[in-house]
């Protein structure tokens, strides 16, 4: 058995007027296949690029072992410099992943491989970030914290990339007073016997190839499987339907810092319950 996914939508390109009739306003996901062909980054960026110019960048990098009390928010586990990162990815699967690394503030002139599209949202333009993975290597499903707009645009390698909308959240096995699931389900093959109210989500799936955008609408929930090592580019736009905005301002104003206040309190025992509830609270929606 797999989860109810169906496949996101795919267009060659597409205009900023359809975009916003047929998926920003529906609030549906789309993969944009040739929408960046132009850009120089559509040729230039591979691995071996960033290795060139970021060699010699100490980068935050991150794996799957699961939360504690001790990590503080986004708390990298270990650093390394990219250009042994990059040969790392190349050479055998590693767990390892660096996410939300500014391309701005790291490497000033990447900003010219690329042009901020016109989809008829405005673009946070302080806020372009690049994420990396190792074959096989994964993200916990999880929602952004503000619950923007985002725009994933993908290089080198192939990504599989699995969504679930707000409405979805009975089923998903949610940690309370945070932004992810069970650490311990495998999205891309799950257990049902252990799950089991996963067999009532409903979501969308796609695997993402090199220059494929992927749109993910607001406060979609998302897990990112690298296929074959590579990078994305993602661009976010602020969250415009009031109930997300709303959220997000809880997100980032009380509820992080509640979460951060308890885990210094309570220590490992807070981060136990929190695990204990996303099944006891998935089972009671049923």
């Amino acid at each position: 058995m797999k989860l109810n996914l169906q496949d996101i939508p795919r267009v060659k390109n597409i205009s900023k007027e359809d975009f916003i009739k047929h998926y920003f306003k529906p609030q549906k996901p789309v993969v944009i296949e040739q929408y960046i062909k132009d850009w120089p980054a559509y040729t230039k960026w591979n691995l071996d690029y960033i290795k060139a110019i970021a060699g010699d960048k100490t980068v935050p990098l991150y794996d799957d072992r699961p939360v504690d009390y001790k990590d503080g928010f986004n708390e990298p586990h270990t650093t390394m410099k990219m250009s042994e990162y990059v040969d790392l990815l190349k050479k055998e699967p590693t767990k390892y992943r660096i996410f939300l690394w500014n391309v701005l503030k790291e490497i000033p002139q990447l900003q010219k491989d690329y042009t901020f599209p016109d989809f008829g949202l405005k673009l946070m333009k302080s806020l372009p970030m690049l994420f990396f993975g190792g074959r096989d290597s994964h993200t916990f499903m999880h929602y952004d914290i503000d619950l923007a707009n985002i725009f994933h645009f993908h290089f080198e390698g192939k990504k599989q990339c699995i969504l679930f909308d707000q409405k979805q959240n009975d089923h998903l096995y949610k940690i309370p007073h945070s932004l992810i699931t069970r650490e311990d389900i495998d999205f891309s093959n799950p257990d049902f016997e252990k799950w089991p109210a996963l067999k009532n989500a409903e979501g969308w799936e796609c695997e993402l190839q090199h220059g494929e955008v992927l749109y993910m609408p607001e406060g979609y929930w998302h897990y990112m499987k690298y296929i074959t090592p590579g990078f994305s580019m993602s661009l976010r736009a602020i969250a415009r339907h009031p109930k997300n905005f709303s959220k997000a301002v809880y997100n980032l104003l009380i509820m992080r810092n509640y979460d951060n206040l308890m885990r210094r309190l309570k220590g490992q025992k807070w981060i136990d319950w929190k695990n204990e509830q996303a099944i006891l609270q998935t089972h009671h929606n049923k």
